[in-house]
């Protein structure tokens, strides 16, 4: 569920007719971002099918490990905050992602490595599965079939879950997860069965219903955040550890498809010290005491503020075992909502749904997804072509 604070200002440059017209958004989107975006249900069903099919049972086999470590860059990085995030604080073994080139210096054959590449070639998934094979730990890859990280796979007789490329990697996410959870379920690390999958998967499908590009920016949750940013700098904050992983996913898209510079984290990390920012130049501030040497005639009055997003998890402690609501984080999300109204900040609010962490994680998720392709479109961008990114690859020979 979305809410906004009254009224949307700082819209410059943004093209708000064009969100609203059906025709307009499909020529401006030549890549399909938004067709992709709306496939997340679908990625949950096909990638359990695919790694029902992989044998992970055999991962079981030397029992309990040490420590996972989760290989991966980019979005594959992404899929180790979410099993540490669903495992919760009560998961029997540390749960540490990797975004380096091989593998931390400890890892051996008490441990298990999951590489995680949606192209399968990229170099720290590859170098993090080389790796774990000469040491001895117990691998699982995820990627690209017919791939570099396959061929390391098959020569270490591991479980390769393979994940067809239908998208770029950041419209990817939970094709690359699933695999991930189930790899880690095989392991008795993470309560994740069936039902939270098809559950979760039908969370995806409604929110991607919703956020279609026929349903009007007055009806369309994701639509209406967008044009909140437009124009902004955002900060998105969560208010759990569930939804301090949607923030830091909202920033990869924000940055990746709508090009917006955006500060995230966690709730209780930003009271100390990043809740300043709502004081600063673009925050309270703003209101009349930025830039004293500005002529009054040549201010618009729509000068870049802050946008505050805050992505709150009304779930269950997980931390003991009593049925306690998350009442700290409760707290400070109501506090920073009202300092951000007391300095004219506005405020989203988007608020977990479902039953399972893994439901309530795809519902803080799928708005915020769509949101930073609208906000590409409306600024005239194509979420698909990232020249910069291309550009980085070639020059670092990737």
């Amino acid at each position: 569920m979305i809410d906004g604070t009254a009224g949307v200002s700082g819209r410059r440059d943004a093209d708000e007719a064009l969100l609203d017209n059906p025709q307009a958004l499909a020529e401006a989107d030549p890549g399909g971002m938004l067709r992709h975006t709306a496939s997340a249900g679908a990625q949950v069903r096909e990638s359990a099918a695919l790694a029902a099919e992989a044998n992970l049972a055999v991962l079981a086999d030397d029992g309990r490990p040490r420590a996972v470590v989760i290989a991966g860059i980019g979005t594959a990085g992404r899929t180790g905050d979410v099993l540490a995030t669903v495992a919760g604080p009560r998961c029997p073994v540390p749960i540490i992602g990797h975004r380096s080139a091989g593998v931390p210096g400890w890892v051996g054959a008490a441990d298990v490595v999951i590489a995680v590449s949606a192209s399968g070639r990229s170099p720290e998934a590859l170098g993090a599965a080389e790796a774990a094979h000469r040491r001895g730990a117990r691998l699982v890859a995820v990627g690209a079939p017919d791939s570099q990280l396959q061929s390391i796979a098959e020569q270490a007789r591991a479980p390769f879950i393979p994940v067809p490329r239908r998208a770029p990697a950041r419209a990817s996410l939970w094709a690359l997860t699933v695999p991930v959870l189930l790899a880690a379920r095989s392991l008795g690390l993470v309560k994740v069965n069936e039902a939270d999958l098809a559950e979760t998967a039908a969370r995806l499908d409604a929110d991607a219903d919703r956020c279609r590009s026929a349903a009007e920016s007055f009806v369309n949750p994701a639509k209406s955040l967008a044009l909140g940013l437009a124009g902004s700098i955002p900060i998105v904050w969560g208010s759990s550890p569930l939804a301090t992983v949607a923030a830091r996913r909202f920033g990869d898209t924000l940055s990746a498809n709508a090009r917006y510079p955006v500060v995230t984290g966690a709730l209780g990390e930003a009271g100390r010290g990043r809740v300043g920012l709502l004081d600063g130049v673009f925050g309270g501030l703003a209101e009349g005491e930025r830039d004293i040497f500005a002529d009054p005639a040549e201010d618009d009055g729509e000068g870049t503020r802050l946008r505050l997003v805050l992505l709150r998890d009304g779930g269950l402690n997980a931390e003991d075992d009593t049925d306690e609501p998350l009442a700290v984080e409760e707290r400070r999300a109501d506090a920073v909502q009202t300092l951000a109204e007391r300095r004219g900040v506005r405020c989203d609010v988007v608020t977990a749904e479902g039953g399972s962490a893994l439901e309530r994680l795809a519902s803080l998720i799928a708005v915020p997804d769509f949101a930073s392709i609208y906000l590409a479109l409306a600024h005239g961008l194509d979420p698909m072509a990232v020249p910069a990114i291309t550009e980085m690859k070639e020059l670092s020979n990737q």
